[in-house]
């Protein structure tokens, strides 16, 4: 059993809607659906009854939810206590980074950030997007890095977290060049010759970017998907292989694109979508704990020169 499983039947307890609640855990309804059923499995029983609209608990789930609450109250309250003993850290930023960004963008800022802000410590967390912005909710990171785009914000409330913008990514179309320094596969596609498609794992955040560009297409995209993964560099590194055409970070493959290990796979300016890079905080006066090194690093990237540096 893990404990996500008993946060999201909290959440499904207070919203009533599965909908609702996939939406606030930052999952598909569908993985959702299967994280309860899951919970329903390891004890023994129907917690939901589904016949109903809104969503109600049966009466054993009234008794579980009692107890999750309890049980995650408990172990708040236990790594509250931990953190506490983490003085010697004090001075150690931690960044709750998506692998995309962990990989691409995240080390040439930092290290742009010691040239300019000074030397700092800190410590990378990287996760996918969904448990990067729980480790910022749940307080055990200082600062959250995430893409941004208006069609598919992240779920934090205005009122408790805030966030500058770092700059811009955008998701581009590649493939591996062939002898003739073509794009082994090219977008559209022709008809009957469907272009192999090198895809982002279903709930990956730039596999729901790469959904915005197949819908927005002034022509449908003639791809079938032969791999996936929620990793950009796990699909640049099939790309590079000539296992198929992939949407990735323009940033990360800046050297392979200069070296024409992989080529644009349609026209320059068509098939793609630009991003924000936004990094995200607890507001000071709601923050479960603050750091000095954390606190100067936002009131530097606030400044005219922090904004530049992104």
């Amino acid at each position: 059993m893990e404990t996500k499983w008993l946060e999201d039947f909290v959440s499904l307890a207070e919203t009533r809607s599965f909908s609702r609640s996939a939406q606030l855990r930052h999952v598909t309804q569908p993985a959702f659906s299967r994280r309860i059923q899951s919970l329903e499995a390891w004890a023994g029983i129907d917690l939901v009854d589904r016949s109903s609209y809104p969503t109600r608990l049966t009466s054993a789930g009234e008794t579980f939810h009692a107890q999750a609450l309890e049980v995650l109250g408990s172990l708040q309250t236990t790594r509250s206590m931990m953190r506490s003993h983490k003085v010697a850290a004090l001075d150690m930023i931690e960044f709750a980074v998506p692998h995309s960004l962990a990989f691409t963008f995240f080390p040439h800022w930092v290290m742009g950030l010691r040239s300019r802000f000074g030397a700092m410590k800190s410590r990378l967390i990287a996760l996918n997007v969904h448990d990067a912005v729980m480790h910022l909710t749940e307080g055990s990171c200082d600062l959250l890095l995430a893409f941004h785009h208006p069609s598919q914000p992240l779920q934090l409330s205005h009122d408790r977290y805030e966030m500058l913008s770092l700059g811009q990514e955008t998701l581009i179309a590649c493939a591996k060049a062939d002898a003739s320094g073509a794009p082994m596969f090219r977008l559209p596609g022709a008809p009957g010759a469907r272009v192999p498609f090198l895809s982002y794992a279903p709930g990956a955040y730039l596999g729901q970017m790469v959904e915005l560009i197949t819908k927005t297409a002034p022509a449908p995209l003639n791809i079938e998907a032969i791999y996936e993964t929620d990793m950009a560099e796990g699909l640049k590194a099939m790309a590079l292989e000539g296992h198929g055409m992939a949407f990735l970070p323009a940033s990360s493959v800046k050297k392979e694109l200069k070296a024409r290990r992989l080529v644009h796979a349609a026209e320059p300016g068509t098939h793609e979508v630009t991003m924000d890079i936004r990094i995200y905080r607890e507001r000071p006066e709601m923050a479960r704990h603050s750091k000095p090194g954390a606190q100067a690093l936002w009131e530097y990237l606030s400044a005219p020169a922090g904004k530049k540096q992104g």
